[in-house]
């Protein structure tokens, strides 16, 4: 296993390189490494590195989601509070009523079925927008007025919108009994204490830091760890307290950058470190989970309704950002910054059919979701990570360094 990470991580240097000369995103590389090394195409990664790929995902995961929490001022999230919110549910609503709508003419799907389809596609993916944003952040792009900092914001609660409501439907079809005014309850809920516990944790971390006065080292490797415990908190607690983690993370980088600066930009610079080779895991991690043979079965019909959705999403992006200090031409970034597709979808697009697999249902619906949710990936992970990276330069005013 130790050989074949190590190929992996070797070929993606050269594969980023050779992407950089062609002017194309690094990523996209690191995706395509994924899905032909995955088990669905040639099968060359190792069956013991794939069975760890969710942990390898979610520590590569955490690295990214602290260093955005090391970007974000106080006065930048006050700025872009209100835009921010909406647009953790807004785009996500557009675009799975469109879907939920729109689904059953053009795949073998109900309404319900169909509903859940747009449940699992609605979400942004972090795994590819929060590592350029904060590229933005760093280059002073667009952060006179906040743009990475409200995407990052949006983006990160809009994951947690859509898995609720995914849980709900999905409970509903298969007839598990829903409370649904505590489904619902709980998006709120869980973005206000992972918050709250994001907050608390951070503050007693640097008061801990205060009093030992570790090295930085020490300090990056207790930040990892209490993040990895967060996130599997998350998991034995969810039908008792629910919290977002991966907000609680992020919190943990606001609150000791808020109070405790020096600290905050020496453990931003050891995660800067870290990245690289985390991110080479996560993208490369993400592609190998890419069924190409599933994704096909949907055929162009389930190509064009992710397109279809897509403009109804940028409609609600666009709407999500009236009313602000934007131009054109930045809200045009942030509808560009909301296409891309990864995480979520690679991590629940397969949990319909297990479900209906559980309670003896027809397995059909399911499959046509996990094909969905793959070509959702394929079509706009790279879409959107190039139209940023391109996008980005010419419609954000860069600040002087």
């Amino acid at each position: 296993m130790a050989e074949n990470l190590a190929a992996i991580i070797v070929i993606s240097f050269i594969i980023a390189y050779l992407f950089k000369y062609i002017k194309t995103p690094p990523l996209i590389g690191m995706l395509l490494l994924g899905i032909l090394a995955g088990p669905y195409v040639l099968g060359w990664m190792d069956p013991n590195l794939l069975a760890i790929s969710s942990d390898l995902r979610m520590g590569a995961l955490i690295v990214i989601i602290l260093r955005a929490g090391f970007e974000l001022s106080k006065d930048t999230l006050m700025r872009v509070g209100r835009p921010a919110l909406l647009l953790s549910f807004i785009p996500a609503v557009f675009e799975g009523m469109a879907i939920a709508f729109l689904g059953p003419y053009f795949l073998p799907l109900t309404r319900m079925e169909s509903a859940i389809l747009g449940s699992v596609l609605a979400a942004v993916s972090p795994a590819v927008v929060v590592p350029l944003m904060i590229r933005f952040i760093e280059e002073k792009r667009g952060t006179d007025k906040g743009i990475p900092t409200l995407v990052l914001a949006g983006s990160s609660i809009d994951d947690v919108f859509v898995i609720v409501i995914y849980s709900v439907l999905i409970g509903i079809y298969t007839g598990r009994q829903v409370n649904l005014a505590w489904e619902l309850a709980s998006i709120p809920i869980s973005i206000v204490v992972g918050i709250a516990v994001g907050l608390g944790t951070g503050a007693a971390l640097y008061k801990i830091f205060d009093r030992y006065n570790p090295p930085a080292t020490h300090r990056v490797l207790t930040i990892l760890s209490v993040a990895v415990l967060l996130m599997s908190l998350e998991d034995l607690t969810k039908d008792y307290v629910p919290f977002a983690s991966l907000l609680a993370v992020m919190t943990i980088g606001y609150i000791i950058l808020k109070n405790r600066s020096r600290y905050a930009h020496e453990i931003s610079s050891q995660l800067a470190k870290l990245w690289v080779p985390a991110e080479i895991v996560l993208f490369v991690m993400v592609g190998a989970q890419v069924n190409v043979k599933v994704a096909l079965n949907t055929g162009l019909n389930g190509a064009l309704l992710i397109f279809i959705a897509l403009i109804f999403r940028s409609i609600g992006t666009w709407l999500s950002v009236l009313g602000t200090d934007l131009n054109r031409k930045e809200r045009l970034f942030v509808v560009i910054s909301y296409i891309p597709k990864a995480t979520v979808q690679a991590a629940i697009g397969g949990a319909p059919l297990l479900a209906m697999k559980a309670v003896g249902m027809n397995t059909g619906p399911g499959d046509t979701i996990l094909a969905m949710a793959v070509l959702s990936i394929l079509l706009t992970a790279p879409l959107g990570a190039w139209g940023i990276i391109l996008s980005g330069p010419k419609l954000l005013k860069q600040e002087r360094l």
